[in-house]
């Protein structure tokens, strides 16, 4: 099977910067038509303006994707610019802190709605494209999902109460649109991260380096992954050559989960 994803369509979401802009600018690099939305309209058009103006395979698509109008508008944006969508990459995510005991902290429905409800709502509406587009196509590949998770699903910290649940729901819901889309010949599967050098992390980092020797101390290939690293995975998942892999989460955290929880905290 082949790797390559030359010629197939692509929605990235949270591809304005991170994790989600590297996907999607690889994916372009692959030869793939590719649509990068974010509801960061600005550092969207900063990033990748140019590109779509000067690229026929890119488009930029800004708008707020919990709300079911917006994934509506993002699909046929993407039909009328490529005629089809043959993959999904959902990067759209948010971290924030909660306070465990405070009862009017909302950060875990905020999560659940931002990181999982979104993947899910994008999910349906975009298989529902691919089984449309593959009316009278009986046998091959009809399309794969990919769900950017974190390695917070297997790790619990106070602080980050919200995004762990958030992020294991996700995982959940990833191996039941396998099986539900499975017979549809769609597979989904996720990319479960640890720490990663994006713009953010490497900022925050920036004047805390006692952070980033704690990071590498807890990972066993000590070092911090690229963006690039995550990227591979996930154009594995979205190609041919994982053609017989669904319902999967791969982890990509340089063996981090691998050791004591107590020992790691999850980023």
């Amino acid at each position: 099977m082949s790797f390559s994803i030359d010629g197939k369509t692509a929605i990235v979401t949270g591809a304005a910067n991170g994790v989600g802009l590297a996907i999607g600018r690889q994916f372009v690099k692959m030869g793939a038509n590719v649509v990068f939305a974010d509801m960061d309209e600005k550092t969207l058009e900063d990033q990748m303006g140019d590109a779509a103006e000067g690229e026929t395979n890119v488009r930029i698509f800004a708008g707020d994707m919990r709300k079911k109008l917006t994934i509506a508008n993002l699909l046929s944006a993407t039909v009328d610019a490529f005629e089809r969508v043959d993959i999904l990459v959902n990067a759209s995510r948010q971290v924030m802190t909660t306070d465990p005991l405070n009862p009017d902290d909302n950060s875990v429905e905020e999560l659940l709605q931002q990181n999982m409800m979104t993947a899910l709502r994008m999910s349906q509406a975009t298989a529902r494209r691919m089984i449309k587009q593959a009316e009278g196509q009986d046998e091959g590949p009809v399309g794969s999902i990919v769900n950017i998770s974190s390695i917070a699903a297997r790790r619990s910290h106070p602080d980050l109460l919200a995004y762990s649940i958030s992020s294991a729901a996700l995982d959940q819901m990833t191996r039941s649109m396998a099986v539900a889309l499975a017979p549809k010949r769609i597979r989904v599967n996720a990319v479960a991260f640890g720490s990663v050098m994006s713009a953010s992390l490497k900022g925050s980092l920036k004047d805390h380096e006692e952070a980033r020797e704690a990071i590498v101390e807890n990972t066993p290939l000590h070092r911090i992954a690229s963006p690039g690293e995550v990227s591979d995975a996930v154009q594995y998942l979205a190609s041919d050559a994982s053609g017989f892999v669904t319902g999967q989460i791969i982890t990509v955290d340089g063996g981090r989960t691998l050791l004591d929880p107590a020992a790691v905290s999850a980023h």
